[in-house]
């Protein structure tokens, strides 16, 4: 029974830890140049080597692409591309969402997220595990929380482009998108009468929500 437990605790310990592992160096920046190794993470810079430059990005500057069906664009930056985010549990993005235009329901499985209106106006929302709805209209300024694991979604309610920064609480927060998982795998197929279907009935239902709001405010 000793031996059992024994044997068992480092398994529950592991399934017991459930965010990213602690940073024991004040500062980690990425390694790029040694892919050959794995971990949960990535291998530290020679601190000898460490510049100011690893702890500022750019990426985040640069308005995205809204010129497609969704007319929305978000990057996330991870620790991948923003050397200094390593160990540090974080990773931050960016949505810009053009007029009508919207990030349809999404999770973060690793992370949860704070996001930030710097410009327009938003509709944000999130589900919780017993189907009750979260939703409230965003202002330039405001800040709305969505629970890790949760779906959640933006809408762009204003007449002009709106811009939602985002800060993740995983330097990999992952993502599960409801829409890309049903109609990424028919992309180069013809959409069969079923697809049409749910297709259109995940995107009126966006939009029902958008105008169950605008008349509500």
């Amino acid at each position: 029974m000793r031996i059992s437990f024994i044997l068992a605790f480092p398994i529950y310990m592991c399934l017991c830890k459930a965010k990213d592992t602690d940073n024991l160096y004040d500062v980690c920046p990425t390694d790029i140049t040694r892919k050959n190794i794995f971990i949960n993470g990535y291998p530290c810079k020679n601190p000898a080597e460490i510049t100011a430059s690893d702890f500022k990005n750019s990426v985040l500057s640069k308005e995205g692409d809204t010129d497609n069906f969704p007319r929305s664009s978000t990057t996330i930056v991870t620790a991948a591309e923003f050397a200094g985010l390593n160990t540090l549990g974080l990773s931050v993005a960016r949505t810009d969402l053009d007029i009508d235009g919207v990030v349809a329901p999404h999770a973060h499985p690793r992370a949860s997220e704070m996001m930030f209106v710097g410009k327009g106006i938003v509709i944000a929302g999130f589900i919780d595990t017993k189907s009750q709805l979260f939703q409230k209209t965003l202002k330039e300024g405001d800040v709305f929380i969505v629970p890790r694991g949760l779906l959640h979604y933006n809408l762009n309610s204003g007449f002009e482009l709106a811009t939602v920064y985002s800060v993740l609480s995983s330097q990999n927060p992952g993502l599960v998108s409801i829409t890309g998982a049903i109609f990424a795998p028919i992309v180069s197929e013809p959409m069969n009468e079923l697809m049409k279907k749910l297709f259109l009935r995940s995107t009126s239902g966006m939009d029902l929500i958008k105008n169950a709001t605008l008349y509500r405010y």
